[in-house]
């Protein structure tokens, strides 16, 4: 990232906080690696992540034009299937209202949400020795910021 060193806003869901945590410092290792810098934001669930990214996007229109602004974003959290159709609601609706963010406002979007069967896949999926989806989507949403540099669609 030669031009401007982009700055990542990661949004994690809580709600399952040692999921959370490995996915954060597998994302945040990836930042490290391209000297990319971060801020997070914390909510209590996935389907809670939506909202947030569409608060930091809105704030941009009424933030001066000197101060930080956001690149891409990261998507963590971990929705754990349960004894009812929740896991299901939750799963589709915070993916589907990403996809749209990320369609209306052309966002660099790195989706870091597991769905998941049970813990053990969580943990598996989180670790920093396993396969981590924190550091994939930080990877994705690098990617992405380069693809809108591309196409001159890159904040300034």
């Amino acid at each position: 990232m030669n031009e401007e060193t982009p700055h990542i806003l990661v949004v994690q869901a809580r709600y399952y906080p040692e999921i959370a945590d490995n996915l954060l410092k597998g994302a945040v290792r990836e930042f490290q690696k391209v000297g990319a810098t971060h801020e997070v934001i914390e909510v209590p669930g996935s389907l809670e992540i939506p909202a947030a990214i569409r608060f930091a996007v809105r704030s941009m229109n009424f933030i001066s034009l000197t101060s930080k602004r956001f690149h891409g974003f990261v998507a963590l959290g971990c929705v754990i299937r349960g004894e009812t159709d929740h896991y299901e609601h939750v799963a589709r609706e915070s993916a589907r209202a990403l996809q749209d963010l990320v369609m209306q406002y052309s966002l660099a979007l790195g989706f870091g949400v597991l769905t998941v069967h049970n813990r053990q896949q969580a943990l598996e999926r989180s670790t920093l020795e396993g396969r981590n989806k924190g550091a994939e989507a930080a990877r994705a949403c690098l990617r992405m910021i380069e693809v809108k540099k591309t196409f001159h669609l890159y904040p300034r």
